[in-house]
């Protein structure tokens, strides 16, 4: 049984209830964030927090997040994840309870704070080596991709399709360029060259994202921050998904056809086997 926290208390997940009247339950509104943690030590919480900051700040909820470290590594503790190779914490702040309403409650009205923790298992190491398969979903998200926003049906939707289409990934698709995952972050590699798009209103400015490229550069590699035109980017050397569930996840196929010979590049491997040894020294401290 896991212990969670909501609105200051820490309580058994089966004792945790949420209103009816929540305006994340009625309307969506609210923001989210997912830490990694690893061997029990938050990752860039820093870069987290100011991420669902700025959110709070475009959404106007009022809401301190100061204390929030410290519930992230009790829940860490409760749920004895402190041991674990990898785990998250999830984090939701919405507008609160009030009278559902299409403008904001009164002021004063107090958000509502939901956050649980569990572990995090990667994929078995020959799994990953296969490659995994991604397709082509039109962007219909709305036009604020960069706040991380809990009104996701439209990621859920792209996610489905690539359920159904029984892939790992979808890669979306805005006026012929290709922009993110449903959930992560997208690269391409053309002649070694790792891009990705330019951080924009358009995608999520992934803390993943831009760990890979500090790996990226760190290992002589080319960065370049561009529009990919979707055409273009099905003729990539590689292509890879990042992210906070995600890390670094090669894509060998694309809407059935291979990309580059089909196998998994030597860019998304180097960059992997550089993640995984990379977050765990910088939560070691060095």
């Amino acid at each position: 049984m896991s212990t969670v926290y909501l609105n200051g208390e820490y309580l058994l997940k089966e004792k945790a209830m949420v209103s009816v009247d929540d305006r994340g339950f009625l309307l969506s509104d609210g923001l989210y964030e997912v830490t990694p943690a690893y061997n029990g030590r938050l990752f860039r919480m820093e870069h987290h927090m100011a991420r669902l900051r700025h959110g709070l700040d475009a959404l106007r909820i009022d809401y301190d997040t100061v204390g929030l470290a410290e519930i992230h590594q009790r829940l860490l503790s409760e749920n004895v994840l402190k041991s674990e190779d990898v785990s998250i914490v999830y984090l939701q702040i919405t507008r609160g309870v009030a009278p559902r309403t299409h403008y904001f409650p009164p002021e004063g009205t107090k958000p509502t704070v939901y956050a649980f923790a569990g572990a995090f298992h990667r994929p078995d190491p020959g799994r990953w080596e296969q490659g995994y398969a991604a397709i082509t979903v039109p962007d219909r998200r709305w036009a604020r991709a960069d706040i991380k926003t809990i009104g996701l049906l439209p990621n859920v939707l792209s996610q489905q399709a690539a359920v159904d289409a029984g892939v790992a990934d979808s890669l979306l698709v805005k006026d012929g360029v290709a922009i993110e995952g449903s959930h992560n972050n997208v690269f391409g590699v053309f002649d070694g060259v790792v891009t990705t798009h330019p951080p924009s209103h358009e995608i999520l400015h992934g803390v993943g994202r831009e760990f890979v490229m500090e790996l990226a550069r760190g290992l002589g590699m080319t960065v370049v921050e561009r529009a990919i035109p979707i055409e273009e980017m099905r003729g990539a050397d590689e292509i890879f998904f990042t992210g906070t569930t995600t890390e670094v996840r090669p894509t060998v196929e694309l809407d059935g056809q291979p990309v580059g010979d089909g196998t998994v590049g030597a860019v998304a491997r180097a960059l992997y086997e550089a993640f995984k040894i990379e977050a765990v020294k910088e939560v070691a401290g060095g």
